[in-house]
């Protein structure tokens, strides 16, 4: 069962979480929601705020519903990758994505996450942005991007955070 905590006494290494485990970012309500597998995105603070950047290209589903809504969640599931399977191979424009996953959708804080996740971030987005090939760098970076479908970046403060008591 998640219970909510404080963010700030959470003990984890972010490269670990997001690079590793995974995540799934979900959006939307009761009407419609999706979500989406990623293993890029960050944690830490900006303008005063425990935030979250995540990156989602603007041909994914879960895209729609963020650049439409306030909230979104990041939810994680530990070493079980089996909700990823789904959130990264399918899309929800034809399936029910969290009902093929065996999750089950709750709603909460204007946006949905997982009853299943070990580790639930809701966030309130702040910022959005695109990401821009003039502005890179590093000309191998270019490689991610055969497509030219380069990534929006989000940026929510963390308004809720749950996780079940022994995550911590």
């Amino acid at each position: 069962m998640l219970k909510e905590f404080d963010i700030n006494e959470f003990k984890f290494n972010p490269f670990e979480l997001i690079g590793k485990e995974w995540m799934l970012i979900a959006c939307g309500d009761q009407n419609a929601h999706n979500m989406m597998t990623a293993s890029w995105g960050g944690l830490g603070v900006l303008w005063e705020k425990n935030v979250a950047t995540v990156y989602i290209r603007p041909t994914r589903y879960t895209y729609e519903f963020v650049q439409k809504k306030d909230y979104f969640s990041l939810n994680f599931f530990g070493g079980n990758k089996a909700p990823h399977k789904i959130g990264g191979s399918k899309s929800g424009r034809d399936i029910d994505k969290a009902k093929a996953a065996g999750l089950t959708p709750v709603f909460d804080c204007d946006t949905v996450y997982y009853k299943e996740a070990e580790l639930v971030i809701i966030c309130k987005k702040l910022y959005c942005g695109q990401i821009l090939k003039e502005n890179f760098l590093d000309d191998n970076i270019d490689k991610f991007y055969p497509l030219k479908d380069y990534h929006k970046i989000f940026i929510g403060e963390i308004v809720k955070s749950l996780k079940i008591p022994q995550r911590i």
